[in-house]
């Protein structure tokens, strides 16, 4: 028992690792687990327990041999490995944020007690950030770069003025939707506070927001995009590319989805697959456990009074909250000339 836990020591927390394109998040859970295992109980195994035998020997005696029990240590055969198996057979480890197949970037991981902080993670509704690279042209079933390809068209005619026009009514639309989903009032001194701290968000599920976006390169037909944004799925934002594309009068699909930021966790913490072991996860953990713990309270205290609230904002429509979601065409078009 002693070596289990001192072989647990240090292994209950979050960490990050970099999940590649191609590879499902469970399958990156799948191999963590495995190597950890792998690595555990590869360990120095403890002396086997000994127990006390009365044995049953001859001793020279003066009628001859005479029959006799001597006391004697033999080891638990129960409690040799090839016997009771691996000290270790599975380890509790959850995923957060999950990625799909097809994209790369931040994974989190928790293990341990960091289970339940995934699920604090996941309550706090803290915003995540991407690389998103398009490539204007074509048009495809699923929006990305494989599917079937459905559409070709020019795109001579898109600058990147026109393109950040649409990213900035984008942006604005989504910050609509993103306050009235808040339910703040913006004439109180709380929403200021919490405008102040960037704390700003709904406190439950809501449809995709985009929170901020931004343009990094433009090499028609290649560009990138910087998405940051809350309760989205790569698809969604697969999707958003090839909105971008109709509303600039041509078509586009998305090449690259990359998670640079998950909450707090970011790609210089994220360790790449050779980084994989017991030290470095362990490390991993002791390094994020105090801004885990404090970023954790932060953001889940203003959750706490978010739910004191009492404001009209409920009474806001549902048609009044849907022609917020995504991306408006009505709104876009006027720029698209």
């Amino acid at each position: 028992m002693a070596v289990r836990k001192a072989a647990w020591s240090g292994l209950n927390g979050l960490f990050t690792v970099y999940k590649p394109s191609g590879v499902a998040s469970l399958r990156v859970r799948d191999s963590v687990e495995t190597l950890l295992l792998k690595e555990l109980n590869s360990l120095k195994q403890p002396d086997m327990p000994q127990q006390v035998r009365f044995l049953p020997t001859t001793v020279e005696g003066n009628a001859g041999k005479e029959l006799t029990l001597t006391v004697t240590q033999l080891p638990v055969l129960a409690a040799h490995p090839l016997v009771r198996g691996p000290n270790f057979t599975h380890l509790k480890i959850g995923v957060g944020h999950r990625l799909d197949t097809k994209s790369s970037g931040v994974l989190v991981l928790g293990v341990g007690h960091g289970n339940k902080l995934l699920t604090d993670l996941y309550d706090a509704h803290l915003t995540r950030t991407y690389t998103v690279r398009g490539l204007f042209g074509k048009a495809t079933d699923d929006f990305s770069d494989t599917g079937k390809l459905i559409e070709k068209t020019t795109f001579d005619h898109v600058t990147r003025d026109k393109l950040e026009r649409i990213l900035a009514v984008i942006q604005g639309t989504n910050h609509k939707a993103l306050l009235m989903y808040s339910k703040i009032d913006l004439k109180t001194q709380e929403a200021y506070e919490l405008a102040v701290e960037g704390l700003i968000r709904p406190m439950e599920k809501t449809p995709p927001l985009i929170t901020a976006i931004r343009c990094l390169q433009f090499a028609p037909p290649e560009f990138q995009l910087e998405i940051q944004c809350l309760h989205e799925t790569q698809k969604y934002l697969r999707k958003v590319v090839h909105e971008i594309g109709l509303e600039l009068k041509s078509t586009a699909v998305c090449t690259q989805v990359r998670r640079i930021r998950d909450g707090f966790f970011t790609l210089d913490s994220a360790l790449l697959r050779t980084h994989w072991n017991l030290r470095n996860i362990r490390k991993s953990i002791q390094d994020s456990r105090i801004k885990v713990q404090v970023e954790l309270q932060r953001n889940l205290g203003h959750q706490a009074k978010s739910g004191e609230r009492h404001t009209n904002m409920d009474q806001v429509t549902e048609s009044e909250l849907h022609r917020t979601e995504g991306i408006s065409a009505s709104n876009i078009s006027p720029y698209a000339d």
